[in-house]
């Protein structure tokens, strides 16, 4: 986690890789490419967001032959569907000179920050830790990036955190909070930033209680 790179002129790239995931013979994880896709796009997103930034720009590096492409793109472009915004152009490129024995696939993104981070806040843990199936068998639990950009435009929410594999606590750490959840493990990997720390308008705490509903607690 962790992979937004600050470029000059207020430009943000951020990536997501997955490999040994999609619907090879030899891959580990056996799961339609569509959903690959989907979830490596949602944590370059989160990423953006974490930076202030919205994407301008997709590319899509496909290591897993051509016959994937097309849902390569569907799960990205699913993803922006659900969010409720317009799926920035995509591009790229797949390899079609050597067959792999498992899948690979990076999505990079592109994007321009438009806000500015507030620092007076109250961090607060949004959605489970989840990862392999999990992600699937569980999808209630794992935070939702509707709720969270609708959260960011009602003024709720002015800084946004992804969680992955190195846990809360970890992520925690890295922001100078302590987190301290009681029935939550915060060490667990939240895998596709299943799990994402919120920076909530403390004069707006009860208001945001009620928008994100379950999966939602204080952690400073």
């Amino acid at each position: 986690m962790r992979n937004a790179s600050p470029l000059p002129n207020g430009f943000v790239l951020t990536t997501d890789n997955s490999a040994g995931i999609g619907e090879k013979k030899n891959d580990v994880v056996s799961t339609p490419d569509e959903i690959v896709s989907y979830f490596a796009a949602r944590v370059a997103l989160l990423e953006q967001w974490a930076a202030g930034a919205n994407p301008l720009s997709i590319v899509v590096h496909n290591f897993s032959g051509s016959q994937s492409w097309n849902k390569y793109i569907t799960g990205i472009k699913k993803l922006f569907n659900e969010i409720g915004i317009n799926c920035p152009e995509i591009t790229g490129s797949s390899e079609t000179n050597m067959e792999t024995l498992q899948s690979a696939i990076a999505v990079t993104m592109l994007g321009e920050i438009v806000t500015v981070k507030n620092k007076d806040v109250r961090w607060y843990v949004y959605g489970k830790p989840s990862v392999g199936e999990e992600v699937i068998r569980n999808s209630e639990k794992i935070a939702n990036l509707k709720k969270i950009r609708e959260a960011v435009s009602l003024g709720l929410v002015h800084q946004v955190w992804p969680v992955g594999s190195t846990g809360i606590k970890s992520e925690c750490e890295r922001i100078g909070i302590n987190a301290h959840l009681a029935e939550w493990d915060l060490e667990k990997s939240a895998g596709p930033a299943t799990t994402v720390l919120l920076g909530i308008d403390r004069m707006k705490e009860n208001e945001a209680k009620l928008h994100f509903g379950h999966y939602f607690e204080t952690i400073s």
